[in-house]
């Protein structure tokens, strides 16, 4: 029974061994890593031509405050 188990998969790994090696691939698949040459990739960020005031005026309203003593 054990040598059954051994022949058998003795000739699932020389099948799979034989398949593999005798492939007769392109390489034209769709995994390749090999990028579309004939695509254009444009630039569509606009630079920012937004001009800020560097002149801001301070709004904060300032208040002086003094002590004074009272004696009784």
């Amino acid at each position: 029974m054990k040598n059954l188990f051994k022949f058998g998969f003795l000739a699932l790994a020389i099948s799979l061994s034989v398949a593999a090696c005798s492939s007769e691939g392109s390489g034209s698949g769709s995994d390749t890593t090999m990028t579309d040459s004939s695509a254009i990739i444009t630039d569509t960020t606009a630079t920012d031509t937004t001009i800020t005031d560097s002149t801001v005026q301070d709004t904060t309203v300032k208040v002086e405050t003094s002590t004074t003593e009272v004696k009784p």
